[in-house]
């Protein structure tokens, strides 16, 4: 009944009609899209911030227990698993937290609470991990000054050349 009763609104007042309809399409889309749109629209590092603000293993850097996700899913209403896994992936990736990884004995939950061990395996990968990026960040660098003391090694050439040039186009 309540569809004719619409088609009959329709027909009556086909300018108030169609206004209604694709008001009410989008205001079921929009009440589906905040959930996915919020998540995707917040980036991995500000996860991460807001982490760190929120759970004491994230703001100390601790070693995190193995299966973190989804104590985080679990106690993070509406969190995106992507953005989730990126902000993750930095934390773990940092400095900070490899080289605590690379002393640590103990895991720990999202509360700061004490687990299970931290492997030798976690260890020695932290410990690789650092030296690999210690490694490329001191070739990094070496290539730049190689390149700097190239570039400087060039001018140098260029400015006798110039001289040399000069000076024998005044004698002949």
């Amino acid at each position: 009944m309540n569809t004719t009763s619409l088609a009959a609104d329709t027909a009556d007042v086909p300018v108030t009609a169609p206004a209604t309809a694709p008001a009410a399409a989008p205001a079921t889309a929009s009440a589906t899209a905040p959930n996915p749109a919020p998540a995707p629209a917040q980036s991995a590092r500000s996860l991460l911030k807001q982490l760190q603000q929120q759970f004491p293993a994230f703001r100390d850097c601790l070693p995190l227990a193995i299966g973190i996700d989804k104590q985080l899913l679990a106690r993070v209403p509406g969190l995106d698993r992507k953005t989730m896994r990126a902000a993750l992936g930095i934390h773990t990736g940092s400095l900070r937290y490899l080289r605590a990884m690379e002393k640590a004995t103990v895991r720990f939950d999202l509360d700061g609470v004490a687990g299970a061990e931290v492997t030798d395996i976690h260890r020695t990968h932290a410990k690789e991990t650092l030296q690999q990026r210690f490694k490329k960040e001191a070739e990094r660098k070496k290539a730049e000054r190689d390149a700097a003391q190239a570039d400087e090694a060039n001018r140098l050439r260029q400015e006798k050349l110039l001289q040399l040039a000069s000076k024998f186009s005044r004698n002949g």
